[in-house]
């Protein structure tokens, strides 16, 4: 029996997997070489950004990684697959890289110990090929680890964030098309009602009750943290950043969305998928500036008995940063200079 197109989607994206998983550059080439459209863009966070070809991408983003850790490993605890109401087929998958940091990356200084950064990580693909990723890495988290993180501390948990408390992240075929859809309208209605707070009322208008377990775990991004259940949520993450921004979710025409379901998970992403301005203070330590930005947020939810258990959230931190004119990672090379292995006078790691 043939697979369904979003199975054999997972299925072309498992030698790519592999691959990572031992960490083989050259089966890695090869792998990308196969799966990729020869004009497959690339975007990934902020300092990455958007290249264009798999060798290119290659090279620009995982050459620098592996030096750094020259054992690394990719461990996904998500994977799914789906297709998007305007027609696109993705998969999405989760999880971190690990291994030994042994030398700077990015100017991070290497801990000599084992690392972990979460990614997300969403393809899209078109008549058997990959044609555009969409991923976020958490480059925070790894600041954090080698204890140069330069900025505000997180509200919520920082800790090694877990999958699925159901072990059921790396979801089988075939696809079950109207689970995909019950699974994916609850996001989606979830988040409707998100957006009318606080411009049309009290916290009581999102109905959070209605959509979120009472054990909910909203996994977010090292800068942030992790929250558990609606007060934890509301506390750690939301109260401070609706106070910041709230006329987030109403800029519709200068963000997209790309949501789609498999079983009992949903994802999102797009490049960039909020848009709103910082005319309050309270978040992350951030004065008001007045200033409109985009954020990229790429996240997955897992329902279970008809309510939202799960949440992982990956937000671009430093390209937000980047946007209001903070270079957080100069700032981090400040934080270098009298470290064995840096130049004293700019911070960055001696070759």
């Amino acid at each position: 029996m043939a697979m369904d197109r979003h199975s054999e989607h997972k299925a072309l994206l498992a030698p790519l997997r592999a691959a990572m998983y031992d960490f083989d550059m050259d089966a890695l080439r090869a792998v990308m070489d196969d799966i990729c459209a020869p004009d497959c863009v690339f975007h990934l966070a902020f300092p990455f950004e958007t290249t264009q070809g798999a060798r290119a991408y290659l090279d620009k983003v995982f050459g620098p990684l592996v030096r750094a850790v020259p054992d690394l490993e990719r461990r996904d605890y998500i994977v799914t697959a789906g297709g998007t109401p305007e027609g696109a087929d993705f998969v999405g998958c989760g999880g971190y890289y690990t291994g030994t940091h042994q030398n700077p990356w990015l100017d991070i200084p290497a801990t000599g110990h084992m690392m972990h950064m979460r990614f997300h990580e969403f393809y899209e693909f078109k008549d058997g090929k990959i044609v555009q990723m969409q991923a976020l890495w958490d480059i925070p988290e790894v600041m954090m680890q080698a204890n140069a993180w330069p900025l505000s501390p997180s509200l919520g948990r920082e800790w090694h964030v877990p999958a699925p408390a159901s072990n059921d992240g790396i979801v089988p075929g075939p696809h079950d098309a109207a689970q995909a859809q019950t699974t994916c309208q609850l996001i989606i209605d979830m988040l409707t009602h998100m957006t009318r707070h606080p411009l049309q009322g009290g916290p009581d208008v999102m109905e959070m009750d209605r959509f979120w377990h009472p054990k909910m775990s909203w996994y977010g991004p090292a800068g942030i943290g992790t929250a558990r259940g609606i007060s934890g949520f509301r506390n750690w993450h939301q109260i401070p950043f609706l106070s910041a921004m709230p006329d987030r979710g109403q800029y519709p025409d200068e963000i997209e969305h790309h949501f789609f379901g498999d079983q009992n998970y949903a994802a999102v992403t797009g490049w960039p998928d909020m848009c709103q301005t910082l005319s309050g203070g309270g978040w992350l330590g951030i004065a008001p500036t007045g200033q409109k930005i985009t954020m990229r947020s790429l996240d997955f939810w897992r329902v279970e008995n008809g309510l939202i258990r799960e949440n992982w959230v990956l937000v671009d931190l430093l390209h937000m940063y980047d946007q209001i004119g903070v270079d957080v990672l100069a700032r981090m090379r400040e934080f270098n200079k009298v470290r064995t292995g840096f130049d004293p006078e700019t911070g960055r790691a001696l070759t």
